[in-house]
């Protein structure tokens, strides 16, 4: 007689199980152990109280979390609303030699308009070039001169 091997229990499919405990999970264990509590011994209060103490701590962090969380989404602003007060403003840059990667000469131009590409701020300057906002070396007002 030869027994089917899909019949182990080593070969049967299992759900997935997951470390994080939600809310709705604690609040179905307190009840199973409330309901499944023993007539003779009932839980202590002091326990339940405990319980439901830490219930209400999950719960409090659970929605600080999400306040972080959308917090720090709100906080994120684009590069073009970030840089948008370099308009009308005099920027100074490096020139770099196409040859070596070294800065050459320090070049002066009004910024038009900003623009991103790939998160990062890209000036369009009056003199046709267009720069990353890091390539900055100083920014003053027109009126400075």
């Amino acid at each position: 007689m030869k027994v089917d091997p899909s019949l182990y229990l080593n070969n049967q499919t299992r759900g997935t199980t997951s470390s994080d405990l939600g809310k709705d999970e604690f609040m179905k264990i307190l009840m199973a152990q409330l309901q499944n509590q023993d007539p003779l011994n009932p839980m202590e209060d002091k326990e339940f109280i405990s319980q439901m103490a830490t219930f209400s701590s999950l719960e409090q962090m659970m929605n600080m979390s999400s306040s972080i969380t959308n917090l720090t989404n709100n906080l994120s602003v684009s590069p073009v609303v970030q840089y948008s007060n370099f308009i009308d403003k005099e920027v100074s840059y490096y020139h770099l030699d196409e040859n070596t990667g070294e800065k050459t000469e320090l070049v002066t131009s009004l910024v038009k308009s900003v623009s991103q590409k790939e998160g990062n701020a890209i000036l369009e300057l009056e003199n046709g070039e267009k720069v990353y906002a890091d390539e900055i070396e100083k920014v003053s007002s027109t009126t400075e001169k």
